[in-house]
């Protein structure tokens, strides 16, 4: 027994010395380590001001429920148009809660963003957006489910909100991670670079030849010496007295980031994520403003979100047939004062909208007696229109 406890001391205290080691780090090579690794989409500035900028326009738009009739659509006003559009969810707002859903199409959700309707007595109560990660889909022959809290969920029991259909799963959305991602890495590095490139301790603007170096000045300590010597001076711009045949002062121009040429690679990868997100280059600031490019991106890219996310709506919420809601895109295109009431004045002579109508295009209260359609220069109401003199035989015009 003492034999075996002798060699299992000797194997412990060999065991220990080997499990002995150090590692060093310098202190200097720190920065150039924590430059690589993996970055999210979301925190690339140039990739998360385009979603935000893509999910606050559509969080802005009213919603409208809308009946078709016979002689055209019409908006319904009633409580569950309140809900949807005013309270859809009990903690946020409208603005807030669409905007989540459009983050989640385009980020975390890859195409995907799954809301779940509580309703109460058969009405409906509230909308929660489900976190992309907590929900999974599973093929079910043609249909699918969605799994969610050890729960499985048919496609009419959740709202699904979909982007980009799969080529494989048409009723899953995909997203846009793997095509942001080479141009990611490219501005995360660039903005690394400028970092430490302004950060940098070796840039000297001048530099002091001494024509031998000794080993007095070969030390820290020694350097210092020399410059209080000769070189510091107690008020700015006092020359320097140095020695003729000793010291040479060469002047030198840093490099600038023009030089690195990072600015023309940056705006390059700025117009590539506004191509692949399909928002104007000027929304990364590349290019300036321009009204006509602008309007084709709400008519495009905005269009196209609401759309998935009314119809989702329409057919997971809605009984009836001639029900459907809609966003009001109309309300984020630019359009200046003056054109806005020249089309108002102009539709109002021809009895196509009321004065009232034409005040709220302007975004002022409607008023009393304005709701009459009226035509012509003297705005002659539309049921009159006929009983002019000068229109019948034989009448005088008065």
């Amino acid at each position: 027994m003492s034999k075996k406890k002798n060699i299992k001391r000797k194997q412990t205290r060999s065991t220990s010395k080997q499990d002995r080691s150090s590692f060093g780090l310098c202190v200097s090579d720190w920065d150039s380590i924590i430059t690589d690794g993996y970055i999210p989409l979301s925190q690339n500035p140039e990739i998360i001001s385009a979603v935000n900028k893509i999910a606050n326009l559509v969080g802005t738009m009213t919603i409208y429920l809308m009946e078709n009739r016979k002689n055209g659509d019409y908006r319904i006003k009633n409580a569950l148009s309140k809900m949807v559009d005013v309270t859809p969810n009990p903690y946020m707002t409208r603005s807030t809660f669409i905007a989540g859903i459009v983050r989640c199409l385009l980020l975390e959700g890859d195409g995907n963003a799954v809301i779940f309707p509580s309703t109460k007595s058969g009405l409906l109560e509230g909308l929660y957006l489900l976190s992309p990660g907590t929900v999974s889909f599973i093929q079910d022959g043609f249909a699918y489910k969605m799994g969610y809290n050890g729960k499985y969920y048919s496609n009419d029991e959740l709202i699904h909100v979909v982007m980009n259909p799969d080529p494989y799963y048409p009723w899953k959305g995909t997203g846009y991670r793997k095509s942001l991602k080479s141009v990611a890495n490219t501005l995360n590095q660039a903005s690394s670079t400028k970092k430490e490139f302004m950060e940098s301790k070796w840039k000297p603007s001048i530099i002091v030849k001494v024509d031998s170096m000794t080993d007095e000045f070969s030390s820290k300590e020694g350097r210092s010496k020399l410059l209080e010597k000769y070189v510091l001076s107690n008020e700015a711009g006092e020359p320097w007295l140095i020695p003729a045949d000793g010291f040479d002062v060469v002047q030198v121009k840093p490099l600038s980031l023009n030089d690195l040429a990072i600015s023309s690679s940056v705006e390059m990868d700025k117009k590539t994520v506004a191509s692949l997100l399909d928002v104007p280059p000027f929304v990364l600031g590349v290019g300036n403003f321009n009204r006509d490019e602008w309007n084709n991106f709400i008519n495009t890219r905005i269009n196209v979100i609401c759309t998935a996310i009314q119809q989702a709506f329409t057919r997971s919420l809605l009984i009836n047939p001639d029900w459907y809601f809609k966003f009001n895109r109309r309300s984020l295109m630019s359009y200046d004062l003056q054109t806005l009431s020249t089309v108002a004045c102009d539709l109002m002579a021809r009895g196509i909208i009321s004065r009232n109508e034409a005040r709220d295009s302007m975004d002022y209260s409607p008023r009393e007696g304005l709701d009459e359609l009226v035509m012509l220069e003297n705005y002659i109401p539309a049921g009159m229109i006929a009983d002019q003199k000068k229109l019948n035989q034989g009448g005088e015009n008065k």
